[in-house]
């Protein structure tokens, strides 16, 4: 059974996740009932934990970056050859 309900979002969030449930071909109930379901309930999670799983979504939409030429101890050897000699 479905019920009705209501929240306060500001207009400009409301417009992206329209656009976003567009794009996905479904309404936006529709994606905010699946976005919930997936949710374990029985988890609560601390602020902390919160804080962490935040950071973790934040990581792993940013860019991989490349892996330096030389590992840490190659460069640090060889910057004390070229200081010390």
């Amino acid at each position: 059974m479905k019920t009705k309900l209501t929240l306060t979002i500001k207009k400009e969030v409301v417009e992206k996740a329209k656009r976003r449930a567009a794009g996905q071909g479904i309404s936006l109930s529709q994606m905010i009932e699946n976005f919930i379901e997936k949710e374990d309930p029985s988890v609560q999670y601390s602020e902390s934990q919160l804080a962490a799983k935040k950071l973790l979504e934040r990581l792993e939409e940013m860019e991989s970056t490349k892996a330096p030429k030389e590992s840490d101890k190659v460069a640090l050897t060889k910057y004390l050859k070229e200081k010390y000699g």
